[in-house]
């Protein structure tokens, strides 16, 4: 699905989400079919942005893999769509760049990597050359700071690599790539934590792939990528690529999974910068 489609996807189905969800202000809910998104303006309304002082560009990067029978491909691309646009409101000078889709997701050509129909891996250096390139367009049309978000774990190496690299050699020059990793490792940490805590659910049951967190993230920004009748426990078989607990997600616990990432990446971004 193209980055336009699914922001479309996921405006029509904000009211589903938040039917799931605890009570919500309107404004903590970001329009995804307007600014910050890039890809909803016109170049006439980028220009006027950035020369209105929204000089920090956000590149969220998610992916195309397999989520259990219960959860659609596009898990991580909801999501961090969502979740930049937050960051975005909270910095109050920020646009965001569609979403990157295609992102290291294993070797394809391993035996059994086919199992599972439908993943797309994007193998280095063609990763980073995609981040390097947009990094490098967004720096010549007046952005000052560019971050870098990832929604997966495979996402990140290649996020530090561009932001290192990009940044020693513009030294001195005003702007600055940031690798915000504390909203994806930072972010799994503290849900988990709050989950025990809350809960007294172990990090088994919380689970590292398509189990309670990540099913939870998804039922609170798009909730119709849920297929209700096939979350079990593990995804109902040992092969079925899943670990942990989805039958236990709720789009309450999402939206705090969300704010954890956010506010994980925004303390990072704040760290960085003067």
């Amino acid at each position: 699905m193209k980055s336009t489609n699914i922001v479309r996807v996921l405006r029509r189905t904000a009211v589903c989400a938040v039917m799931f969800a605890a009570p919500l202000h309107a404004q903590e809910r970001p329009d995804l079919l307007a600014s910050p998104y890039m890809e909803a303006m016109t170049w006439t309304e980028i220009r006027d942005a950035i020369a209105g002082g929204k000089k920090v560009a956000i590149i969220p990067t998610g992916g195309t893999e397999q989520n259990g029978p219960h959860m659609v491909m596009g898990k991580h691309n909801y999501i961090v769509t969502f979740a930049a646009g937050q960051l975005a409101q909270r910095l109050g000078n920020a646009l965001v760049a569609p979403t990157l889709q295609y992102v290291p997701e294993g070797d394809y050509t391993r035996p059994g990597f086919g199992d599972k129909p439908g993943v797309i891996s994007l193998l280095q250096p063609a990763y980073e050359q995609v981040l390097d390139a947009a990094v490098r367009s967004l720096k010549v049309h007046g952005f000052t700071d560019i971050i870098l978000i990832g929604d997966s774990g495979g996402n990140q190496r290649g996020m530090v690599n561009v932001a290192k690299a990009i940044s020693a050699e513009w030294g001195g020059s005003g702007v600055r790539v940031h690798a915000l990793t504390d909203y994806y490792e930072q972010g799994r940490l503290l849900i988990r934590d709050y989950l025990n805590k809350t809960y007294g659910w172990s990090e088994q049951v919380v689970g590292s792939h398509a189990g309670t967190s990540d099913t939870s993230q998804l039922l609170y920004v798009f909730a119709q990528g849920i297929r209700t009748d096939k979350l079990a426990p593990n995804g109902g078989s040992p092969d079925a690529g899943v670990q942990g607990d989805p039958t236990k997600a709720s789009a309450a616990i999402g939206k705090i999974a969300i704010d954890f990432k956010v506010d994980a990446a925004l303390k990072q971004f704040k760290s960085a910068t003067p």
